[in-house]
């Protein structure tokens, strides 16, 4: 099956071993990392969405204006705008991009975040919003009609759009979150369901679960795994950078904001931690060092090694089920570089490999 790579667009230049720098909406910065994506061959972008972020929808279109073959990943918290209107914004963007927009749905799993953006409820009622809320956009998107839509969370009535997605197929959710909540809310909703970057055990009890959840509503997601990637020429090399970079993010914790929270609020960190518990280096080179040192504060999880032994251990994900690969460094416009250059072609040879092998056999 085809593999797509996602990668990352910040407002301006951070990391855990970068702190951040005024200004916080940096257009050089966005300019410049958008066209390094488009130019290494990744297929989608990701703009990150949190309660102190600049606004998503607006970074994502100076990127796609930028970088005109790039595509959009938008994170996007329901329940802020009414599901008719952040239903229009994105078929709007999808328009002026000719079908490059994707959405990625982040219910949020901390109640204090979210309290932040005046948001008091709990993490059950989210969830169950958010199933309203994507019942909404999906009508919005696809009906021509006027409808209706009544709900716990929602009463539209009348609700007829004039801007449809740009393609026939409309535009992709991707959905995150690793609560019971989350993954029957996915079954129902995600065309592409995100998980952070976890053991190979933990991914195929991920991938089972959330297809068994798929099936009750007659659907087949796809799957996407979020890892950084730690490249050098050997792998000596490349671990030792990896502890450097350990060390570094350590030193700059305050500066940069990665400090591990006394309270971990979300499945999916939790399930990390889990991860790290057992050691710091798992599998054949998951390194899970960052994510034990922030408390897996976000992505925090790396594939450590040479080029060809990372894109070996992607393909032992593809195997899994995962098709999609979301990576980002931790110096975020020189590594997409190095992805681009090192990593992507490899992979996509290799699953090309992959994929001959399986239809022989099947032969």
């Amino acid at each position: 099956m085809p593999v797509e790579f996602i990668g990352f667009i910040g407002s301006r230049n951070h990391s855990e071993i970068i702190p951040p720098s005024d200004p916080v909406v940096d257009p050089k910065h966005i300019e410049t990392a958008a066209k390094i994506h488009e130019n290494g061959g990744f297929d989608r972008a990701l703009i990150a969405f949190h309660s102190n972020s600049p606004e998503s929808i607006l970074i994502a279109q100076h990127a796609a204006s930028t970088a005109p073959d790039l595509g959009l990943l938008i994170a996007h918290r329901p329940g802020f705008n009414a599901p008719t209107i952040a239903a229009r914004q994105f078929a709007t963007l999808d328009h002026i991009t000719r079908g490059r927009v994707a959405v990625h749905i982040i219910t949020g799993g901390s109640d204090l975040e979210l309290q932040a953006d005046g948001d008091h409820t709990t993490k059950a009622q989210r969830y169950a919003r958010t199933s309203e809320y994507l019942d909404i956009v999906r009508r919005e998107w696809s009906e021509t009609s006027p409808f209706d839509y009544k709900g716990k969370f929602y009463d539209v009535h009348g609700a007829n759009s004039l801007v449809h997605p740009y393609r026939e197929e409309g535009i992709p959710v991707y959905f995150g979150g690793s609560s019971e909540e989350a993954i029957e809310v996915a079954g129902k909703h995600a065309d592409v369901y995100a998980l952070w970057g976890e053991t190979y055990e933990q991914v195929a009890e991920t991938v089972a679960r959330v297809r068994a959840a798929a099936a009750k509503h007659g659907r087949s997601p796809r799957f996407s795994l979020s890892l950084r990637p730690i490249l050098a020429g050997t792998e000596e090399a490349a671990w030792a950078r990896a502890d450097h970079i350990l060390e570094k993010a350590s030193a700059l914790q305050e500066k940069t904001g990665y400090v591990r929270a006394a309270e971990i609020p979300n499945e999916g960190s939790r399930r990390l931690l889990a991860a790290a518990a057992q050691g710091t280096r798992l599998d054949k080179r998951l390194w899970t060092g960052l994510a034990a040192l922030t408390g897996a504060k976000g992505n925090s999880t790396s594939l450590v090694g040479t080029p060809e032994q990372v894109a070996e251990a992607l393909i032992d994900y593809y195997r899994l089920g995962i098709s999609t690969f979301l990576i980002r460094g931790f110096d975020p416009l020189l590594d997409a570089y190095e992805y681009g250059r090192d990593l992507i072609p490899l992979v996509r040879e290799l699953v090309a490999e992959e994929d001959n092998r399986v239809l022989t056999r099947a032969a």
